[in-house]
């Protein structure tokens, strides 16, 4: 397997992430598994909870194709890489920026990913099965982008009055 190839493979692996992981929050997880996601959209005091068991799904099937992969000469091996490529994304941009599981990640000034936030805080609005809007997680809609640039620039002239 060239490096070339391997790269390709993991890259678009990591792009059909983004895909699968709406596509299973939409209609699997909103839907028949709805019994283990239910406990990421109510408050609980611990630090675990049923949802992250799909972390332990993907993380099983990506540890599956790293031990059967022949170590990189499969190309499978290269989609395991491209899942814990995006789990690994998935952690740090949900679980710690957005819910702060992990308080080491202020809130960010970047455009972008208060556009992320604030399309998954509307995610959150619903706490039922059905009625939830924004899926994704990467993928931001040009709607909450737009609403985050006018925030900045209402931000940033207001610590440019108050200097």
């Amino acid at each position: 397997m060239t490096a070339l190839a391997a790269l390709g493979i993991t890259l678009a692996t990591f792009g059909f992430m983004e895909f699968w992981a709406w596509f299973m929050h939409k209609f699997v997880q909103h839907g028949p598994l709805w019994f283990l996601h239910r406990s990421h959209h109510v408050r609980h005091p611990h630090p675990v909870e049923r949802n992250d068991l799909f972390f332990l799904i993907y993380g099983g099937i990506s540890a599956a194709l790293f031990i059967t992969g022949d170590n990189g000469g499969r190309w499978w091996f290269w989609v395991g890489v491209g899942i814990a490529a995006y789990g690994t994304v998935y952690f740090f941009v949900h679980d710690v920026l957005i819910h702060g599981r992990l308080r080491f990640w202020k809130k960010s000034d970047n455009t972008y990913l208060r556009a992320l936030n604030m399309a998954h805080k509307t995610h959150h609005k619903t706490q039922g099965r059905d009625g939830s809007a924004e899926f994704g997680l990467l993928w931001v809609s040009p709607k909450y982008l737009e609403l985050a640039r006018k925030r900045q620039l209402k931000i940033n002239k207001e610590k440019t009055k108050n200097e």
